[in-house]
């Protein structure tokens, strides 16, 4: 029923929404890659929309206004009902009409039928109706006049991206990369803290003759991209092997190299574009996050190209060095194309202990202190991390530790700007020099792994010396005729408090038998 544009519509959509870790898939998504794709251009551009300006509001919207899932959290979005709503209407309205599929201007027809929607408010902004839809993909009749369109069906669409301005003759680099290096260089990326086995060996990789294709395997949340960039940095500095000397590394964006490939061959062109443009820079880097999904990525109906075919060739040949990162999962994704697998090599990226979690906050605490305008005790850092390992089972350190602390951060400035802006506007001085920076204590710490692991305030504590002092008699309040078992029980939670148990197992198991 829908076509296969259409259906290619739908698919990057979605990973628009995986990509920005969005909990809902909604029409805003599906708007915005409409006003990258060619037919959905011509026919928003023929009804009267300002596409540049629809492109910033929606790219806006979806930064600010809708839901994300926690860091390290991989789960699927789901379609909103007014998703939903658009694509029956937009079938039964092909049904109707009796046409065989439903087209990309099917969808902006029944999306401007969904008026409490913010995409049909965005339209109807910009005067666009359903009206002007239907006449024009009925009639071809346009509110507007239109650059004329080659008549030929099969010709190559132009590769735009998203962005404003961007146009086909554009460096493949600049539109579907990110220059790791640049950003080093500025100063934009967090500083690598600990990692030193791991740095080492991804250089060494990097230094192979054949086969110098490493790849982060780790569980979600362990910093697997971060060693990506601790590697940018890792390479500006005046020690670096001579081998590597002026390295560049480039982070693929394959959202944005999937975005508005709707004739085939597209998908191709563009990813040899940017191999090409990468072989004229003098030692190019390729890192593709989430490297798993390479597989599968731009492959048309029926068709078995796709990116990890395309790629294959140049991680035989050596010319280009590629890093990529995914989980232990995924990567048996990988291991099941034998031919992909064997041309990387795996670097396992394990979960830091606690105290070196401790000495990565300790490192990245000036960044967040600078956002937050607050200051972290060093008691409110080495909490920080023990909660999270304790409390915050379902993640991985150290990425649930740093949620924590930007967390407690963002808390505390909520709550000290609104003092601090009165006193500002009594004074007549900014408010960043009215009151000195709020500090963050274990105290706002606990308060917020409380919200998050979901269990009273009381009981997300560091210390609990106090509590296991009285436990056994708090249980006898409670159970009652009993000292036996309360005794067992206690003596048990004390052993694996004392440290005298394995901490991946469970602190006892017991048995309550009786009438």
């Amino acid at each position: 029923m829908f076509s296969a544009a259409v259906e290619m519509l739908l698919h990057i959509a979605y990973r628009e929404a995986v990509s920005r870790r969005h909990t809902t898939l909604t029409l805003e998504h599906l708007l915005y890659v409409l006003t990258h794709d060619l037919e959905g251009e011509r026919i928003l551009a023929a009804c009267g929309a300002d596409l540049p300006r629809l492109r910033r509001e929606l790219d806006a919207f979806l930064q600010s206004s809708v839901e994300q899932f926690p860091r390290g959290m991989e789960k699927e979005p789901e379609q909103t009902r007014a998703f939903r709503r658009v694509l029956q209407t937009a079938v039964l309205h092909v049904q109707s009409a009796g046409k065989p599929e439903v087209n990309a201007g099917d969808l902006v027809a029944a999306m401007l039928q969904q008026t409490n929607a913010y995409a049909c408010q965005l339209l109807e902004a910009q005067s666009v109706t359903r009206l002007d839809v239907l006449n024009y993909i009925s009639h071809g009749v346009a509110k507007v006049p239109v650059p004329p369109q080659p008549a030929e069906e099969g010709r190559r669409r132009p590769q735009v991206q998203p962005g404003e301005g961007q146009q086909a003759g554009r460096d493949p680099l600049a539109s579907y990369t990110i220059n790791l290096t640049d950003r080093a260089r500025t100063g934009a990326l967090d500083p690598l803290i600990g990692r030193a086995v791991e740095l080492q060996r991804t250089m060494e990789i990097l230094c192979r003759r054949r086969k110098n294709n490493p790849v982060f395997v780790g569980d979600a949340g362990v910093g697997k991209t971060a060693l990506a960039e601790g590697l940018a940095v890792r390479l500006l500095e005046p020690d670096v092997p001579s081998i590597l000397a002026g390295a560049e590394i480039f982070s693929l964006d394959t959202a944005a190299l999937l975005a508005g490939t709707r004739f085939r061959g597209d998908f191709e062109e563009r990813f040899k574009a940017v191999l090409v443009a990468l072989k004229n820079r003098r030692l190019p880097i390729l890192f593709i996050d989430e490297i798993h999904a390479t597989i599968g990525a731009g492959a048309t109906t029926g068709g078995t190209m796709d990116l990890a075919t395309l790629i294959k060739p140049v991680l035989t040949a050596g010319e280009l060095r590629v890093v990529g990162s995914t989980t232990f999962e995924e990567f048996k994704q990988i291991e099941k194309d034998r031919a992909l697998a064997r041309r990387l090599q795996k670097v396992v990226v394990e979960e830091p202990s606690v105290d070196e979690t401790i000495r990565i906050l300790q490192g990245l605490r000036v960044r967040y202190e600078e956002h937050h305008q607050v200051e972290y005790s060093d008691a409110a850092i080495e909490v920080s991390a023990k909660l999270a390992k304790r409390f915050l089972r379902d993640y991985r350190l150290p990425d649930s530790a740093i949620d924590i602390l930007d967390e407690a951060g963002a808390m505390l400035r909520l709550q000290a700007s609104a003092p601090a802006d009165a006193v500002a506007i009594a004074v007549g001085d900014a408010p960043e020099t009215a009151l000195p920076r709020p500090a963050v204590t274990p105290v706002e710490i606990e308060r917020v792994v409380g919200r998050m692991a979901r269990i009273p305030d009381k009981q997300a504590t560091a210390s609990d010396k106090e509590r296991l002092r009285t436990l056994e008699e708090s249980l006898r309040r409670v159970v009652f005729g009993q000292d036996d078992a309360v005794h067992i029980v206690t003596q048990a939670i004390k052993r694996s408090r004392a440290g005298l148990s394995q901490p991946d197992r469970p602190a006892g198991c017991f048995l309550f038998t009786g009438p």
